[in-house]
C-alpha cells in the first residue's frame, strides 16, 4: 500500500493517494476524501455494490510456471474492476494424492522464500490492491498436510486460513474413486472473514456438499459463501450447479465457486489423470447463476449488490421463519 496514506487501505470506493496528488491545488476536495478515508477505515462503511472476479486457471506440473499464471491473471481481474479475486483448488499443485506432499507448503503470515506460493499470494494482493481468497494450496504443518485456503487483504497480511473440513473420498464404479483421506487430514474449524465489501463464509470444494455447513455460516451472518473446488467431470456435470443453486436458495446469499480449467497448459502439462470439470460460476440469492465460465481458461467477473440478500430475505424471510423450538443448528463450532 503507497505510504503516502496508509488510512486508506480499504478504500475501493473512495480516492487513494493518485487522486489526492492531482488535487494538489484543490484543499476542499482533499480533506473531503481524507475524512471519508478516515470514516471508513474507523467504522468499515460497507458497500453493497463491488465487482468479485473469479480465476478458471489452468494449472500444470510446474509449480513455478501456475505462480507467475496466477500472478498475471489476479492482476488482469484487478484491472478489469475486481475488488475481491478468487483462484481455485489446488491452483498450485495437480489435483491427486501423489502430488499433495511434493507440492505442499507451509502458511504463515510473514514472507518465506520456503514458501513460494504463499508469497505469492501476498504480493497478488498487495500489488494489486484486492481482497485475495486463494484457492487452495497443499498446506504442511509438522507430520500433517491439509487442502487450505488463504485469504489476504491489500496490505497482505493473512487474515483467514480455511483448512478442507471434508475430505473427498468416493467410489462411483467405472467413473471415480477418489480418497484424499490417504494423505490429507481434516480441517475442524469453520471459517468466516469481514471485508468492507462483506462477511464471507468459505469452504473447499466437497465442503458444498453439506448442507449444515453453509446454514452455520449464514447463521454467523455471511452474505457471500465462496468454494474453491475442482469437481471431477462426473459429478461436476451432475451436481456442480445443482448444489450451488441449492446453497444460495436455501441461505439466500450469493455463492462463488472457482475451479482449475479442464485442460492443462500444453507448456505446461499436468501428470495428473483427473479432470476438473471447470465452469467456476457466481449464483445470486435468488438462485440464478449471473456469472459462469466453460471449461477453458478464463477470468470472469460479476457484479454484486448485497442489496439483493436483505431484498430477498424481506420477501421470503425464511431465515426468520426457523422453527427453533422444533429444529436447530449449533452455531459454536
Amino acid at each position: 500500500m503507497p505510504p503516502c496514506l496508509p488510512l486508506l487501505e480499504h478504500t475501493p470506493h473512495y480516492a487513494k493517494c493518485s487522486d489526492l496528488r492531482q488535487h494538489k491545488k484543490g484543499r476542499k476536495k482533499r480533506d473531503t476524501v481524507f475524512f471519508k478515508a478516515v470514516l471508513l477505515r474507523s467504522s468499515w462503511v460497507m458497500s453493497k455494490k463491488f465487482q468479485l472476479g473469479l480465476v478458471q486457471l489452468s494449472v500444470g506440473g510446474d509449480k513455478g510456471h501456475n505462480i507467475a499464471r496466477a500472478i498475471s491473471f489476479v492482476q488482469e481481474a484487478s484491472k478489469k474492476g475486481a475488488n475481491v479475486v478468487a483462484l481455485p483448488e489446488c491452483w498450485n499443485s495437480p489435483y491427486g494424492t501423489d502430488y499433495f506432499s511434493e507440492y505442499a507448503e507451509k502458511i504463515d503470515n510473514s514472507k518465506n522464500t520456503e514458501s513460494p506460493s504463499v508469497t505469492a499470494m501476498q504480493r497478488m494482493a498487495i500489488e494489486n490492491s484486492v481482497y485475495l481468497i486463494g484457492g487452495s494450496i497443499p498446506e504442511k504443518e509438522g507430520d500433517r498436510l491439509y487442502n487450505t485456503s488463504c485469504v489476504f487483504n491489500p496490505e497482505g497480511k493473512l487474515i483467514a486460513k480455511h483448512r478442507k473440513l471434508h475430505l473427498y473420498d468416493l467410489d462411483i464404479p467405472g467413473k471415480i474413486k477418489f480418497q484424499e483421506s490417504s494423505t490429507l487430514s481434516a480441517g475442524n474449524k469453520l471459517t468466516v472473514f469481514d471485508t468492507p465489501y462483506g462477511k464471507f463464509g468459505l469452504g473447499i470444494c466437497y465442503d458444498i456438499r453439506f448442507v449444515e455447513y453453509a446454514s452455520v455460516l449464514t447463521a454467523k451472518g455471511c452474505q457471500i459463501l465462496c468454494y474453491p473446488g475442482a469437481f471431477y467431470k462426473t459429478t461436476g456435470e451432475a451436481h456442480w450447479e445443482l448444489l450451488q443453486r441449492g446453497r444460495a436458495v436455501d441461505n439466500q446469499v450469493y455463492v462463488c465457486t472457482i475451479s482449475p480449467a479442464r485442460h492443462s497448459p500444453k507448456e505446461n502439462p499436468s501428470p495428473s489423470s483427473y479432470v476438473a470439470w471447470g465452469h467456476s460460476m457466481v449464483v445470486n440469492p435468488w438462485g440464478t447463476t449471473i456469472a459462469k465460465a466453460e471449461e477453458e481458461e478464463k477470468i470472469i467477473i460479476a457484479d454484486i449488490d448485497l442489496s439483493k440478500v436483505e431484498e430477498i430475505r424481506k420477501n421470503i424471510p425464511i431465515l426468520t421463519q426457523k422453527r427453533k423450538d422444533v429444529y436447530s443448528l449449533p452455531t459454536e463450532l
